[in-house]
């Protein structure tokens, strides 16, 4: 993809954000997932999580992933913040910290956190502090469920 192309499109995605979830809210309430992950612009402080050039050095699978994973977190804010709950999705952040994709399930959450505990736990040679890390991870998540 073409370096102006992708511009086009992150900017794309950044009007669509903004009109997803706020609508014609005034200007300074808008804290858009968008700066967390993207950047038009090159040498941005922070950095953003996917910067424009490693963007561009990315397959087409590994776009559409990335994109996907940025709508996922979008909309997930979007049910948090109008205080809809869905029991199906979890906090994108969460589930990375387990290792996880967005779209992760219940079961997988499960699975992985149970994979997790055995290497972490201090009664078998883990890291406590990863452990009680993994405990509160893992309690946020399934605290609704």
């Amino acid at each position: 993809m073409l370096r102006d192309e992708l511009k086009r499109k992150l900017r794309q995605y950044k009007k669509l954000e903004t009109s997803i979830r706020f609508g014609s809210r005034p200007q300074e309430d808008r804290q858009l997932v968008w700066r967390e992950f993207f950047c038009d612009k090159d040498g941005v402080d922070p950095a953003p999580r996917y910067p424009l050039d490693r963007l561009l050095g990315m397959a087409v699978d590994q776009l559409q992933a990335v994109f996907d994973e940025y709508f996922y977190r979008v909309y997930y804010e979007y049910y948090r913040e109008n205080g809809m709950t869905h029991n199906a999705l979890y906090d994108p952040r969460l589930l990375s910290l387990l290792g996880l994709t967005a779209g992760a399930g219940p079961d997988e959450v499960k699975r992985r956190f149970r994979e997790l505990a055995k290497k972490y736990h201090p009664d078998h040679g883990g890291d406590s502090d990863q452990f009680v890390e993994l405990m509160d991870t893992y309690t946020i998540l399934t605290r609704w469920r």
